[in-house]
């Protein structure tokens, strides 16, 4: 590839806030305000050379070639007659059909944290919270490929960068399966709108319309922007798991400084009923409960950290040399996410207390993803020690002189 997943990205210059307000030729004309009352959740949006002239990320042989990594995630999704095929990755080239072999597709998720040019599509959409925005994953098909009719769950945008495709999109009333399929295939779609897309154009979908795309021509490449969207479930328990880590620690601590608050019933009765839940052992687990819910910062505070949390198989690599300087500044790693609050910064799983002019800096680099050799300069002493530490982790890179 000409640009290996450890390599430094080009940096975007943003160095402030994106204005919502104004004109986006991506949005087709509307203002990211706009697109964001009339389309976002609510109806699906056809911009026409919403990206004039744009190039694909990787070429067809740099993602063939990415399929096969053990770090990269991967499936191939073949259709023939009536039948699908579906083989997860890594995928060697010898695994991949022929590119002249219609009705087949490859699907390379992830692809922003592998290639520097992805990673910069992702960032024209930054009027977006970026705790929402989830990856940036590829299709490459051959004539006929596709994946069928299916929903998501997620907003997704999807972005035309080479070949052509045609897409058919409509509201589901049923939204059962095909049963025994390898895939989540619509088992009735019936499409009411449909269109072809070419290089530049850009199709948005809410969630949970379906939608169908399938390769014209072949040598088809497409951009899926994809959102987070979390289970209430799943997020209430990936919090409470994280607030019971707390727990722990708090209690260690407590347990050593001979202050842990037990639970003492001095006005308990002699009972005939031992079998029954004493209720005053109830009440002090809902207090210790509720004091724990309600403190102040606690949920913030894990929910940032849950957010930013790389997925398993994102990994960071050091630089060659440790104790680089930000003298010529510095932006953030592809693979780091990094978010805040009023009170915190979170970054890669980490919460952090922050204040006064550092906080601001950091709160720039989190919407920015960079800060100017001027800002870093301008860092506390602590703050400053605190980014070379990433940056021998390898979770922010020196900028580019």
């Amino acid at each position: 590839m000409s640009q290996g997943a450890s390599e430094q990205p080009r940096r975007i210059r943003q160095n402030r806030a994106m204005d919502v307000n104004q004109v986006s030729e991506l949005l087709g004309g509307l203002t990211p305000a706009s697109f964001m009352k009339r389309h976002w959740q609510k109806k699906p949006l056809l911009v026409r050379q919403a990206w004039p002239g744009v190039r694909p990320p990787v070429s067809r042989s740099e993602l063939f070639d990415l399929a096969g990594q053990e770090d990269v995630e991967s499936r191939l999704v073949v259709q023939k007659n009536a039948a699908w095929q579906v083989k997860q990755g890594p995928l060697k080239r010898r695994a991949l059909p022929p590119a002249s072999r219609a009705g087949w597709t490859l699907l390379v998720q992830g692809l922003d944290l592998h290639v520097p040019a992805a990673h910069s599509m992702l960032q024209r959409f930054g009027f977006l919270p970026a705790a929402r925005l989830d990856d940036l994953m590829v299709s490459w098909a051959s004539d006929g490929g596709g994946v069928g009719p299916h929903i998501d769950s997620y907003d997704v945008f999807l972005l035309q960068v080479q070949g052509r495709r045609r897409w058919r999109v409509g509201r589901v009333a049923d939204s059962a399966f095909v049963e025994g399929a390898p895939l989540k295939l619509l088992r009735h779609f019936e499409p009411t709108q449909e269109w072809v897309l070419e290089p530049g154009d850009m199709l948005y979908l809410p969630p949970r319309w379906g939608h169908d795309g399938v390769a014209e021509g072949g040598d088809c490449m497409t951009c899926s922007i994809g959102f987070r969207a979390p289970a209430a479930t799943e997020l209430a328990r990936e919090i409470l798991l994280r607030l019971a880590d707390e727990a722990d620690e708090d209690h260690e601590a407590a347990a050593d400084a001979g202050t842990l608050r037990l639970y003492r019933d001095a006005d308990q009765p002699a009972t005939a009923a031992p079998g029954e839940l004493p209720p005053g052992l109830l009440a002090f687990a809902q207090q210790a409960l509720h004091k724990r819910l309600q403190e102040p910062t606690a949920l913030a505070r894990v929910l940032g950290a849950l957010l930013t949390e790389p997925k398993s198989q994102v990994w960071f690599e050091p630089p060659s040399r440790h104790g680089q300087d930000l003298s010529a500044g510095l932006i953030l790693s592809p693979r780091t996410r990094m978010l805040y609050d009023d009170q915190h910064v979170f970054i890669n799983g980490e919460a952090l207390r922050a204040g006064g002019r550092d906080a601001k800096l950091m709160r720039r680099l989190a919407d920015t993803r960079a800060l100017s050799a001027a800002d870093c300069k301008a860092l506390s002493a602590d703050a400053a020690s605190l980014m070379s530490d990433w940056l021998d982790a390898g979770w922010i890179l020196p900028e580019r002189p």
